[in-house]
């Protein structure tokens, strides 16, 4: 656990344009001391280049608790950079500095502050050394910050060089103003008995950093003012150590408001939790982004018109990476539904009338190799990969269709299309099925059965599949035995009039729930659209 630094140290990073709350506002460095990483990566550092590799250590830190060892793995120096943005102020001065040490001499490090400064001496080994520059800023602006590696003779294709306390130096602030020209929000915040775990970021739609927090002593209720323009905005809270803020280790939460209500608001997470919202005079000063207007341009529409209008409306989604998939299970792939325990939910072993056989920790009990039933939980396609093509973006990495599920059990359900069972070879915990296809499904194979709970889940996921990528979906068929079963090589009705049939029975016997509503609304988040068939169950009748 990260303890240390202040008792309360509050950062706000405005860009040009936002009012300035204090000098503070200006030229903080997020995460300069390397405390913060997610998903292998040091929180707020938004460019890491191809020919560098990142991770944390505790074993050579200048400050603090870990560094950031980096690992060069090219000489191509327009593949070796590290930066972020950071706001600046017209006519005051900033001393970025950070602390270099290296190890074999091969490589050196330039600094970065809105262009190209001094090196590191790669000859001065085995012990910190600091390099700096003054800035003075010419206007507000968002400027880069950061390092760029460069070979030297001798160098042998990798070499580790290690990073740690990137800060600027502040200058004499301005006198304050307390009033806010723009949107003004107001997060209340209280922290668990880590408080120096919990931090927070607040980016604007460009991903550039406008606001952020850290430093927070323990036990303690804060509450902060933003001052904000209009535009799209992520807030993300985060805790370093990965248990939330609530409830093993205190009772922390906290609640982001603004004149038309709560923007984002929480408290048991691991990592991080984010929340997206708009700030704006036509939404009443900030609401938080939903459906409402989502689907207007489908009014009036149906049948395979109202299907290609919802093609459009969800096919610019922004692919994170099939490795962001564990981040989202972590966050939204949570049981707060059953037995409420926040264990991973799995479709596939979980029990929706009793209690769990098996249950995992989110992130600790990620797959992994695996005997039985029980041993990790994987990121299940539940459109399997194989009918796509494989590791094919953006199929790869959509949530909407991939969900956390034991990893033995997914490997008996294999790429076996869904069905309806009538003698089973092999039983899950939960009673999900693998075996020979009932006469009823004019079907004959292989094929496996989820349980009652979520079946109608699986059929709103396959509806989107067959939506979102309308423009390819016809030449999936031939890809295997198994995907020409089930699709029929067309762009409109997509699949076999015996799929069509089971998956309206599951959509209409299994309703939307609670739990379908939030991991959609989470997926939207994380990736940027939504599943129109959770949203609007009647759009299913309409098309198919």
């Amino acid at each position: 656990m990260k303890h240390g630094k202040l008792s309360y140290k509050h950062k706000l990073a405005l860009v040009a344009g936002l009012t300035a709350l204090s000098q503070s506002t200006f030229a903080q460095v997020a995460n300069g001391d390397f405390e913060n990483w997610q998903q292998s990566q040091p929180a707020g550092w938004t460019t890491i280049d191809s020919g560098i590799a990142l991770s944390a250590t505790s074993g050579r830190v200048k400050s603090g608790q870990t560094a950031a060892q980096i690992t060069v793995n090219t000489g191509t120096q327009s593949d070796t950079d590290l930066l972020q943005q950071v706001a600046v102020q017209a006519g005051q001065s900033y001393t970025f500095s950070t602390w270099v040490y290296h190890t074999e001499g091969g490589v050196k490090a330039r600094l970065i502050v809105d262009g190209y400064h001094g090196y590191s001496d790669p000859f001065t080994l085995n012990q910190w050394q600091q390099i700096s520059h003054t800035y003075t800023a010419t206007a507000n602006a968002t400027i880069n910050v950061g390092l760029r590696f460069y070979d030297e003779t001798g160098f042998d294709g990798s070499e580790i060089v290690y990073i740690d306390n990137f800060q600027p130096t502040q200058t004499t602030p301005p006198p304050p103003t307390n009033s806010c020209q723009a949107t003004s929000l107001n997060l209340s915040l209280t922290t668990d008995n880590y408080g120096s775990e919990t931090s927070w970021t607040l980016v604007n739609s460009s991903n550039t950093q406008v606001a952020s927090g850290n430093g927070y002593a323990s036990n303690k209720t804060y509450s902060e003012t933003l001052c904000v323009n209009d535009g799209d905005y992520t807030f993300t809270m985060l805790d370093s150590y990965g248990d939330g803020m609530c409830c093993s280790f205190g009772n922390g939460s906290y609640s982001l408001t603004g004149p038309a209500g709560t923007l984002a608001q929480g408290s048991s997470f691991t990592n991080q939790q984010q929340h997206t919202f708009t700030i704006g005079s036509g939404n009443g000063g900030g609401t938080p982004t939903d459906p409402s207007e989502y689907y207007a341009s489908t009014a009036g529409l149906s049948g395979y018109a109202l299907k290609s209008q919802l093609h459009s409306i969800i096919s610019t989604h922004q692919s994170q990476g099939y490795t962001a998939i564990w981040q989202f299970i972590d966050q939204a792939e949570r049981d707060n539904y059953f037995e409420k325990d926040n264990s991973v939910l799995d479709r596939y072993s979980e029990n929706p009338s009793g209690a769990d056989t098996v249950n995992y920790v989110a992130v600790t009990n990620q797959c992994g190799s695996y005997t039985g039933e029980g041993d990790c939980y994987n990121r299940e396609h539940s459109f399997p990969k194989s009918w796509f093509g494989g590791k094919i973006e953006p199929m790869n990495s959509d949530v909407h269709h991939i969900f956390a599920t034991d990893g033995f059990v997914n490997s008996k359900r294999s790429n076996f299309p869904f069905g309806e069972v009538a003698s089973a070879t092999y039983v899950s915990s939960n009673g999900s099925k693998l075996g020979s296809a009932t006469s009823t499904l004019n079907y004959t194979g292989t094929v496996f059965e989820p349980i009652d709970q979520f079946k109608g889940d699986f059929a709103r996921a396959y509806f989107y599949m067959a939506t979102r990528y309308e423009n390819v979906i016809s030449s999936w068929q031939n890809n295997t035995v198994y995907s020409d079963a089930v699709l029929n090589g067309t762009s409109d009705q997509v699949f076999e009039p015996w799929v069509v049939a089971m998956l309206l029975r599951w959509h209409q016997a299994d309703p939307v729930d609670d739990l379908e509503r939030a991991r959609n609304q989470a997926a939207y988040q994380f990736q940027g659209n939504r599943n129109p068939f959770v949203d609007h169950p009647e759009f299913v009748k309409q098309i198919w």
